[in-house]
């Protein structure tokens, strides 16, 4: 198939298109929050709250006045989207639950073994739950210490995750970052439940796979990195693989891009999307605040090489090898990124804090961006249910940002 020819500009705002953000603020409601996500695959799921967590942000940035009870609902209510695993914790709608039968055949093999102490209470766990309802490990008295992922942890919480993850149980909600869990078989249709795998082989599931991670991007190159993490048994020997049958079927389209010698792909449904976007000029751009791990963001890389923007989240980097700080949020205009803030929140008032602001090189703040940028903020403390926003004395006076907190206090 001979590859489409794109300059840089039109690449961005290609991935910008796909992933709702050209321009932003789109989305309306459940139905085309659940449309988007079906789009992408999945949103990633992170607990860490500093100002909403992971996928809200994500959300945030694409649906116009959006409100954290939304997801809820179509998690915990609607039953619509999953707690589940896929780019690493990851929310997914629900009718690709058949899917990752190989996940959690997986974890059961591996998690299963009938001579470890979470056997030993699963009889138990599930009595407790059939007769109280959902339950979380709080829930539950089994206090011994076992190993587990990420650090020694008590039993009834690597019970309930295992059987979490063989998929007996399902998130029933969240109270903050704490789960409660429930029989699957509750609250996921049967005939989900019971479906086959639809890839029957291997080769079909690294195909449907690479595909859908394709899609989780919209557009991707052939090159190691964090876009194609959490893909169980797929490294590059099959994904290699699996580009070229996808190639072969004509289920993606290879694109070149102006000034880069990648081979980048796109999926071919989306090939109308980018003939849109080539002919379509934004005439009123907008900013928006993006998440740390918002899908426009997971190959950093490839970021940086379109977009020439600088991005890490460095949570978990010393603090003396940070950049920049310990959670810092990009800022997007039109298809530039302009700028990145640190927030926080004031415990006492709610009110949003910026503790530190950097613009990005050869920016030179003009009346209009200001604007634009005020109304962004604007947008995001309605997000957050303030009408506060303070800003470190030290952080305005170095960049500027005097007019920001005037225009919305």
């Amino acid at each position: 198939m001979e590859p489409i020819h794109l300059n840089k500009r039109q690449a961005r705002r290609f991935l910008l298109k796909h992933q709702g953000l050209w321009p932003p603020y789109q989305l309306s409601d459940k139905t085309e929050i659940v449309n988007f996500i079906q789009r992408v695959g999945c949103i990633q799921f992170d607990p860490l709250n500093i100002v909403g967590n992971n996928p809200e942000l994500v959300l945030q940035a694409r649906v116009n006045d959006f409100k954290q009870n939304l997801l809820k609902e179509l998690l915990y209510q609607d039953r619509l989207l999953v707690d589940g695993w896929d780019k690493m914790m990851s929310i997914y709608p629900v009718e690709d639950w058949p899917y990752f039968n190989r996940y959690r055949e997986a974890a059961r093999q591996r998690l299963g073994d009938g001579s470890t102490p979470v056997a030993a209470v699963l009889p138990q766990i599930r009595k407790a739950i059939e007769q109280q309802g959902p339950l979380s490990s709080i829930d539950l008295d089994f206090d011994q210490v076992v190993d587990w992922f990420w650090a020694p942890t008590r039993l009834a919480r690597a019970a309930l995750e295992s059987m979490h993850a063989w998929g007996e149980l399902i998130i029933h909600h969240r109270i903050h970052t704490r789960k409660v869990y429930d029989f699957a078989s509750r609250h996921i249709p049967e005939a989900l439940l019971s479906a086959p795998d639809p890839n029957e082989i291997e080769q079909q599931y690294h195909d449907w796979y690479v595909l859908r991670r394709i899609g989780s991007l919209g557009l991707v190159w052939n090159k190691a990195g964090d876009a194609w993490l959490g893909m169980r048994g797929i490294k590059s020997k099959q994904r290699n693989e699996a580009l070229a049958h996808l190639l072969e079927r004509g289920k993606v389209i290879p694109v070149d891009i102006e000034s880069m010698n990648e081979s980048f792909y796109i999926r071919s449904e989306d090939r109308h999307t980018l003939e849109q976007v080539i002919t379509y000029h934004l005439t009123d751009p907008r900013a928006v605040i993006l998440a740390p791990l918002d899908n426009l963001l997971w190959d950093r890389r490839l970021v940086e090489a379109l977009f020439d923007f600088y991005y890490r989240w460095e949570v978990y980097k010393p603090a003396a090898e940070r950049r920049y700080g310990y959670y810092v949020l990009p800022i997007l205009y039109g298809d530039r990124f302009v700028a990145r803030f640190e927030p926080g929140r004031d415990k006492a008032s709610g009110a949003l804090v910026i503790k530190n602001w950097w613009w990005e090189r050869e920016i030179n703040p003009s009346p209009k961006l200001l604007s634009e940028l005020n109304n962004c903020f604007l947008r995001f403390l309605e997000y957050l249910g303030t009408d506060t926003l303070k800003i470190d004395p030290s952080s305005a006076a170095e960049s500027g940002l005097d007019w920001l907190e005037n225009n919305t206090r």
